[in-house]
């Protein structure tokens, strides 16, 4: 199922919590080798994580972390405009109605339903709050994913080489693309729908850009 907390709530979930910052170590450090801090404790977390960021995660049945993503407004700081600017050519992109995701994180073993449950519940927040894109940078072995889910977003830079590419992208979030990554994710959008509301106390109720 599908959670949306703040940082300050997830306290609240202290299972969820710690599996969820162990699981992006083990992706971050272990397996793609990235230079992240990982504390005594096994959790890997960033600056980024002590603004009181909004996370999706994808829990498990037995209330562990199966996958995440981290939300924060580009009218402040992000990932993007701190570490990754020369990729935008001197654009700068700030606005209330574009929100930045990052630490797109996918629990060892879990399904490729994960990944278009997290692009889902991006789209379900871009519906909900009038957001007009979803601002992320991302490397090369994601663009597949991507393009498996059916939600690939516009690049507008990119570094690197192969492997190695970093690009930044924008992500428009459109009616067709919520049916295609809903079937993908094997969800419904009732169900969907009652994630959100249980989360956020309210429906959905702005439509889909066509």
């Amino acid at each position: 199922m599908l959670r949306y907390l703040t940082a300050h709530q997830l306290a609240a979930y202290p299972l969820l919590r710690d599996s969820m910052f162990r699981d992006r170590a083990a992706q971050f450090r272990d397996r793609l080798k990235w230079e992240v801090h990982v504390d005594a404790n096994g959790f890997e977390r960033d600056e980024y994580d002590a603004m009181n960021p909004l996370y999706v995660i994808w829990e498990l049945p037995d209330g562990t972390h199966g996958g995440s993503m981290r939300f924060l407004p580009t009218s402040g700081r992000t990932m993007v405009h701190d570490h990754f600017a020369d990729l935008l050519d001197g654009t700068e992109i700030r606005s209330p109605e574009i929100w930045e995701c990052t630490r797109f994180c996918i629990a060892k073993g879990a399904g490729s339903h994960v990944a278009a449950a997290l692009m889902l519940a991006g789209g379900e927040l871009m519906r909900a709050f009038s957001l007009t894109h979803l601002l992320g940078v991302f490397d090369a072995r994601m663009v597949r994913i991507y393009n498996m889910i059916g939600a690939a977003p516009a690049v507008l830079g990119s570094m690197g080489e192969g492997r190695d590419r970093i690009s930044v992208g924008l992500w428009q979030f459109r009616a067709r693309d919520r049916a295609i990554v809903l079937r993908r994710a094997g969800v419904t959008s009732d169900m969907s729908q009652y994630w959100f509301k249980r989360s956020f106390g309210h429906a959905i109720t702005r439509r889909c850009v066509a």
